[in-house]
């Protein structure tokens, strides 16, 4: 196999799924370059007709891109249909938001003259996108920033570059110029030599801390171009008094197995007050224990589909082991259900004895499980991270929520429901090590545009009226 191919492979067969060559990033930034001002040049109304005919034609192919989606990324297609949706969703949203954050402002500024705030793309942009959502999160990147006049260099994920390469495909089938809106595939070399490159404006990345990380050290001292990172969490899901153990339960399912856990917003610590521990768990566990992992395409539809490949389900199975060996007590093994495959059932384990528990996102199905005597311990404990995307507190009263979300260093905050989830409509980030201070969803237009002030007359108008001899 020559080393500038990049093959896929279908998690749940192992099978090939999708081949091609490397790209030549250098002539990808400098095609856009060429392009950017043309389409930044359209009306408004032009680059809003024609994305929302990229919505129709996603739309259309609703059916085949679901099914590539759950092939190539592993999620059953209950879920990938609904990713197809929240692709077809984001233009209008982005519409909106870009009305509200970005719109046009005029006001009197004194002596005949008006001011005026407007707002101006930065020119081309990469977008580098996570295998987990391969068309749902890349896409929230590329509508803003294609609505706001950019020009977008994408980079999928090296583990769904199908998925990336179709989606590119609907934009230009809708109209968008092809060298406005590029694909290029590869892997970490690649996307270093986009985020490196003279030619890109800002950076736009949503996937791990330690590539986050990179692209904030090597951009540090290069503040000319805009970086908005999405790098996810250690969420914790608190539990306290509830009458509600059974939808407790199930919201907590939800928060921690949803996508094989393979969520930046994935609950990865239960925080249960000690003095319902016992009966939360007799309706957790046997819940867990019916999930149902199996083929994304299979039938009945399985609840969670493999993780990504072999590699990340080996690095889970010895996360939980490294757990139980440094004091944890499992309360539901971790197993691999298929020799071979990267098919995991969840796993839940107690660590409130384990000391230094390690504040670390482990991306798959393993919740970790943590005692505390009241809600102010659990608040405390939830607050033991350097990340701060998603949290959840199930129970309490409203008093107890006010001092819950008054306490908790999270930019994902929620009641009575799961730590995922989130809505399109609203702002999407985090603070500490999930982000850096750029939320994505509705908010994505604040960094795919820059204000410009200025101050207008019709004539020129001065005079200068102290310091002049006579």
């Amino acid at each position: 196999m020559s080393d500038n191919i990049l093959v896929s492979f279908e998690p749940a067969s192992g099978m090939e799924m999708w081949r091609g060559p490397h790209s030549d990033v250098d002539a990808a930034v400098s095609a856009a370059r060429r392009a950017w001002a043309a389409w930044a040049g359209r009306p408004l109304t032009e680059r809003i007709a024609v994305l929302r005919g990229f919505a129709n034609e996603v739309r259309r192919q609703t059916e085949p891109l679901a099914e590539l989606i759950a092939r190539e990324a592993g999620k059953p297609l209950w879920e990938a249909r609904a990713e197809i949706d929240a692709v077809v969703n984001k233009v209008d949203i982005s519409v909106q938001a870009y009305a509200e954050r970005t719109g046009k402002k005029k006001f009197d500024a004194g002596l005949n003259a008006s001011a005026a705030v407007r707002h101006k793309p930065h020119g081309v942009m990469a977008v580098l996108g996570p295998y987990n959502f391969p068309a749902h999160l890349p896409n929230g990147h590329i509508v803003p920033a294609l609505l706001a006049g950019n020009a977008v260099v994408f980079k999928p994920s090296e583990k769904t570059p199908a998925v990336g390469e179709a989606l590119i495909a609907c934009f230009h089938r809708a109209g968008v110029p092809e060298d406005v809106v590029q694909l290029v595939i590869g892997g970490p070399e690649e996307g270093k030599a986009l985020v490196a490159h003279p030619g890109i404006d800002g950076v736009l990345f949503t996937g791990s801390f330690n590539a986050g990380l990179a692209i904030n050290r090597r951009l540090a001292a290069n503040p000319g171009k805009i970086v908005a990172l999405e790098m996810g969490g250690n969420n914790p899901i608190v539990v306290i008094d509830t009458p509600k153990l059974a939808d407790a339960a199930t919201l907590i399912v939800q928060s921690a197995f949803t996508t094989a856990g393979q969520r930046c917003t994935a609950a990865r610590r239960l925080i249960v007050q000690n003095s319902i521990f016992d009966d939360l768990m007799e309706h957790l566990l046997p819940l867990t224990r019916k999930l149902m992992v199996g083929d994304p395409l299979g039938e009945p539809q399985p609840f969670m589909g493999p993780v990504i490949d072999n590699d990340s389900a080996d690095r889970l199975v010895e996360s939980f082991l490294m757990l139980m060996t440094a004091g944890g007590r499992p309360l539901l093994h971790m197993r691999r259900s298929v020799p071979d495959l990267p098919f995991l059932t969840p796993g839940i384990i107690d660590v409130t004895d384990v000391p230094d528990r390690p504040d670390i996102e482990l991306f798959g199905p393993i919740l970790q499980v943590v005692r505390v005597p009241d809600l102010d311990a659990g608040i405390a404990e939830a607050n033991n991270t350097r990340f701060g995307l998603s949290a959840s507190l199930i129970g309490g009263t409203p008093d107890d929520y006010g001092r819950f979300w008054a306490n908790i260093r999270a930019g994902i905050i929620n009641w009575n429901g799961p730590t995922n989830g989130a809505s399109s409509s609203a702002p999407f980030g985090g603070i500490g090590l999930s982000g850096n201070h750029r939320p994505a969803a509705y908010y994505a237009a604040d960094y795919c545009a820059y204000p410009v002030t200025s101050t207008e007359r019709d004539q020129p108008r001065a005079n200068i009226g102290v310091g002049l001899r006579p």
